[in-house]
């Protein structure tokens, strides 16, 4: 039995200078510097460091060799992994320096944790939150109400169970709960897959973790913990500020090209625009623009709950020249419309955005004011995306925001198309791709500037051997939705292939194929005693899921409870089956994007992704366990065993319009680049 543990350094001030994240990330620097005999040499460092965004825009690769140089006085000295990071620290130092700000601030911009205060009104607010929402759960009941002047959140949150629960209160059914290791003594390999299947869960529903590590939460990090539940909760609370789920949102605009661009919003902006729009309404002179600085006085918010709850207006509220004094009849009148008091009166005179929002948010839950009478048509006509693209589109937008990227994604086909969101993508997993001299970087009012970016785009995409006929940067520009998906899921294949290049060891191997992944799952599957195999990523009998349950026992042999696993032969059987391999493979480490219907329905590229990352698991595991060059062993078929053919994209994983699910594990937030 094994699992990952996060990586060790034994000098702990060393390690106390990086998250799990972060020293994941240049320890896969690190093992794509090594030269074919495996070392790595001070001279090998510039090109790596120069490949990191982080350094890339402070200095040229010519600037990092002499900085090393200038603290090294033999650059053909053969290193190790410790003195790796010391090298890191000492550009980051002179980084400091060049950009004349402070350690914390250049780190801000580097997006690396460190040192973080916590907020205890945002602290108190969260717990309250819980305790109302999980209070009745079998498990957490022993264990709320949690009192928010202590610890003892971040004390029940290293188990990971807490946050698992919340995921659930989230977004229902995210985790299939049989797999929550929930023992009231957890060992460390229980704990540990507790935090995968978390941080994976809530990638998987559109938090960004890129600073987060099981390591992180193990050790009950404050400001890390908090910033995850933060972003739980706003997950819940502003689930239904979209179209689909509230169509009476169409009332807020006037025409289509308005519904339209309330389409492409993301959910605070919809919020915003929602308060404005009654505010209006009810004679409110001011533009509410943010949740902070607007809401201070109180006065936003008693307009609105005036306007909304006529039955318990008074304008005894708005008479009140003192602001905490209204902020807290503000806080009663809501009280009225059975929302939860999860900020104080304090809170909203000191602008505090996260409650605000959390409270604005939890008002149009109880009381939204809003009807589609008036506009019955438009939204209808607007909402024309079948079930398969929005799945896609969900794909696609959590793996782009999973990559720790600067720009947020919200709606898919319409933030890709300036061109910005992709060379960031591009960048990500092709460090140095992108010549950011001839890049346009938002807000892009000229039309020919996004066109530049994107014909970018496609001249990188050539370069990566990407199938791109007939694409042109003015079909992203238009929002050529089959496009665009095409492009998307190439994007994510070159990133998962590229993780299993990069865990060769630099042996000899040919490159590695879709054929490759397929062989190397039956193969596994075989040798293990597993009964069955696939034929291809369509085949019809994986929507049962046996055979990605014994794929999963196979590289795992305790991870699978027989005893929870269905026959798979009605519809219900196969969706407890797929939910069950979901939330498995997430419990292992694999950081997949699909949904039970993707496997019930074999969508087949996303079961190459799945598959391709329970492999990129497996190997990571035996890489960490020291096996060495066990690739060629790996990809090599038994003796006696057809294998399907190779080649460099199979017919049935080749773009053709259709986009799948991303399966990989990106835990390391930026790629290393491919071995010469």
């Amino acid at each position: 039995m094994s699992s990952y543990q996060g990586v060790h350094v034994s000098d702990q001030w060393l390690q106390s200078q990086f998250t799990q994240v972060e020293l994941r990330t240049l320890k896969s620097k690190f093992f794509s510097a090594r030269t074919q005999q495996g070392h790595v040499t001070l001279s090998e460092l510039p090109p790596v460091f120069s490949g990191l965004k982080t350094f890339s825009e402070m200095f040229t690769e010519d600037e990092i060799k002499t900085i090393l140089e200038e603290a090294h006085s033999d650059m053909a000295e053969e290193i190790d992994f410790e003195a790796f990071l010391r090298a890191y620290l000492t550009l980051q130092s002179r980084a400091i320096e060049k950009s004349g700000g402070t350690r914390s601030s250049f780190l801000k911009t580097a997006t690396t944790t460190f040192h973080h205060a916590i907020n205890e009104s945002e602290k108190a607010s969260y717990v309250k939150h819980i305790n109302n929402y999980l209070a009745e759960d079998k498990f957490l009941k022993d264990f709320l109400p949690i009192d928010p002047a202590t610890d003892a959140l971040f004390e029940l949150a290293k188990d990971g169970v807490l946050l698992c629960k919340l995921i659930n209160v989230a977004v229902p059914g995210t985790i299939d709960e049989r797999t929550i290791n929930t023992k009231k003594v957890l060992n460390p390999w229980e704990r540990n897959e507790n935090h995968n299947l978390c941080l994976n869960s809530a990638k998987a529903i559109g938090c960004t973790v890129v600073n987060i590590g099981t390591q992180d939460l193990v050790e009950g990090r404050p400001h890390l913990i908090l910033g995850l539940i933060s972003q739980i909760i706003k997950i819940q609370l502003l689930a239904d500020l979209n179209l689909k789920k509230t169509p009476e949102l169409v009332e807020l605009v006037d025409n289509s090209k308005d519904v339209e661009e309330l389409m492409s919003l993301g959910p605070e902006k919809v919020l915003l625009k929602w308060m404005n729009f009654h505010l209006k309404k009810a004679g409110y002179q001011k533009q509410v623009t943010n949740f902070s600085t607007d809401l201070k006085d109180g006065e936003a918010y008693a307009h609105l709950l005036n306007a909304l709850a006529p039955e318990h207006s008074t304008q005894e509220t708005l008479e009140t020249s003192d602001p905490t004094e209204r902020a807290n009849k503000v806080l009663e009148m809501a009280e009225k419309l059975d929302c939860k008091r999860y900020l104080t009166p304090k809170d909203i005179v000191e602008g505090s955005a996260n409650l605000n929002l959390t409270f604005v948010a939890q008002i149009f839950q109880h009381r939204n004011g809003l009807t589609t009478e008036n506009k019955p048509s438009t939204f209808a006509e607007m909402m024309t995306d079948d079930e398969e693209t929005s799945r896609e589109g969900r794909c696609f937008r959590f793996w782009i925001n999973s990559l720790g990227i600067d720009s947020h994604v919200n709606n898919i086909f319409e933030d890709v198309r300036n061109g910005w969101v992709l060379l960031e993508v591009l960048e990500k997993i092709s460090p140095g791709s992108v010549n950011w001299k001839h890049a346009n970087k938002p807000p892009i009012k000229m039309p020919f500037k996004q066109v530049e970016n994107c014909n970018q785009i496609v001249q990188i995409g050539k370069e990566m051997n990407l199938s791109l006929i007939n694409i042109a940067g003015n079909d992203i520009v238009a929002g050529n939705k089959k496009l665009i998906i095409s492009i998307l899921w190439q994007l994510m294949r070159f990133n998962m292939l590229q993780l299993l290049k990069n865990l060769r060891s630099h042996s000899h191997v040919k490159e590695i194929t879709d054929a490759d992944i397929l062989n190397w799952a039956n193969r596994k599957v075989k040798k293990a005693g597993g009964k069955c195999q696939m034929e291809s990523f369509k085949d019809k009998s994986l929507s049962n899921g046996k055979f990605f349950l014994e794929l999963l026992s196979a590289v795992e042999p305790r991870v699978v409870n027989w005893g929870l696993v269905t026959k798979g032969e009605t519809d219900e059987d196969k969706k407890m089956n797929a939910t069950y391999i979901i939330s498995v493979a997430r419990k292992l480490g694999c950081s997949i994007f699909l949904l039970p219907e993707d496997v019930m329905q074999v969508n087949q590229k996303m079961m190459l992704t799945l598959t391709a990352s329970i492999m990129y698991w497996s190997l990571l595991k035996h890489e960490a366990a020291g096996d060495g060059d066990i690739m060629d062993e790996l990809l090599e078929p038994m003796e006696g065993e057809e294998t399907a053919p190779s080649g460099e994209m199979s017919e049935e994983t080749a773009p053709s319009g259709e986009t799948p699910d991303l399966a990989v594990d990106d835990s390391v937030s930026e790629s290393p680049k491919a071995e010469e």
